[in-house]
């Protein structure tokens, strides 16, 4: 089976993370945290599990001109995703992510967008075409609606975090996915187009949706949770990467619960995601 061809528009983040005992209520100093970086941002995080999980991969985004850039792209660059559609800016920094994750894999998440709120129509214009085009909403909206004239198969758009979009750009996506929360903001307006929606439910599973129907649905899988971070970008570019392939719609909601479930057992958004020859050996002992 040839690489389905996959663009992705969005974030590229570098993940500061502090592993603690428990999540800190506001006001509340917790000590004692283990540290580490890891290259993160929804976009670069759904680029990379596309790439692993089989496609072939290009990342469009913006990062700063400053020493966090080379270590946000770091595991894209080495996992071979193209970036020539990286854009350097020169006004504002690589965006950077401060996150806290508790003994249980629970996350608290805050985001300084740098460079990434700087992209636009100008970064998006003449690519293509492509078998999906991925897309989040850590970026601006100009740059979501740039991406969905990209001549593509599968225009899917993962819509978080949850803000106010246009109606018509719902619509026009072949799929979109959200978890509990996402799903509670957009309400009716998920399931008046046309196209999947995907909805996760954490240790619920997941269902997916064409016009308001339930078409598929998967229990979530038993595995070791260390953590969470980076588990609902697995589920995105899995999902676009099965779908994209042709795969049947059951089929992909397996693929991408599986590939999810795998990423909640190791540490770090990126170093977590799962490589394809993985996830086929964890479905087929779950057979």
């Amino acid at each position: 089976m040839s690489q389905p061809k996959i663009i992705t528009v969005g974030s590229a983040n570098l993940d500061l993370v502090a592993a603690c005992e428990h999540l800190p209520a506001p006001g509340e100093t917790v000590t004692g945290a283990r540290f580490a970086q890891y290259p993160g941002g929804k976009g670069a995080n759904q680029a990379l599990a596309a790439r692993r999980l089989g496609g072939e991969v290009a990342m469009i985004a913006r990062v700063g001109k400053d020493a966090n850039a080379a270590a946000a792209l770091a595991l894209l660059k080495e996992d071979g995703v193209d970036l020539s559609r990286i854009v350097e800016d020169d006004g504002a920094p690589t965006g950077v992510a401060l996150i806290f994750v508790d003994k249980a894999g629970e996350n608290m998440i805050v985001v300084a967008s740098g460079a990434n709120g700087a992209l636009g129509p100008a970064d998006v214009a003449g690519a293509g075409p492509a078998d999906a085009v991925l897309c989040q909403l850590e970026v601006p909206l100009s740059a979501i609606e740039a991406a969905a004239d990209i001549e593509s198969g599968l225009f899917a758009i993962n819509l978080a975090p949850a803000m106010p979009m246009p109606t018509d750009l719902l619509e026009r996506a072949d799929l979109l996915i959200v978890n509990e929360g996402e799903a509670e903001f957009y309400g009716d307006a998920l399931y008046r187009g046309e196209g999947l929606v995907a909805k996760t439910l954490g240790r619920d599973g997941a269902i997916l949706y064409r016009a308001g129907k339930e078409v598929a649905r998967m229990p979530v899988y038993a595995v070791p949770v260390i953590d969470t971070v980076g588990a609902g970008d697995t589920f995105c570019g899995a999902l676009a990467v099965a779908l994209a392939e042709g795969m049947e719609e059951g089929a992909a909601l397996r693929f991408a619960s599986g590939a999810a479930a795998l990423a909640v057992t190791k540490e770090g958004a990126q170093p977590s995601l799962p490589w394809r020859k993985d996830v086929e050996a964890f479905l087929a002992d779950k057979a």
